[in-house]
């Protein structure tokens, strides 16, 4: 997958179009992303020992992981993910880089 958990992301399509927020949960054989403050869903609870009050709880829900793309830290656009073969130590190590200013991240 491009993106891994705790990378911000833009929304590219839908309702929540054009907003940004941190990816908290990724499910990689789902292709899906859970992102912080997007697609909110209402989930009836009953009363519980954890949740005594019940009632209606709002969550976030996943969202396919194609409909978000990377924001680089280094120059805070939203970009495509290369990967860079970087050679440490005499072993091959492939990084995620910005496709527009190359920085690795």
């Amino acid at each position: 997958m491009h993106v891994k958990k705790d990378d911000t992301v833009v929304i590219l399509t839908g309702n929540d179009r054009g907003k940004r927020g941190r990816i908290l949960k990724v499910y990689p054989d789902k292709n899906r992303v859970v992102v912080e403050g997007v697609r909110f869903m209402k989930r009836h609870t009953k009363p519980s020992p954890k949740n005594q009050s019940g009632g209606i709880v709002k969550k976030e829900a996943a969202i396919n992981a194609s409909n978000v793309m990377v924001i680089c830290p280094s120059c805070s656009t939203p970009t495509r993910v290369g990967r860079k073969k970087i050679t440490e130590e005499g072993r091959k190590n492939t990084m995620r880089s910005c496709a527009k200013c190359s920085e690795v991240f």
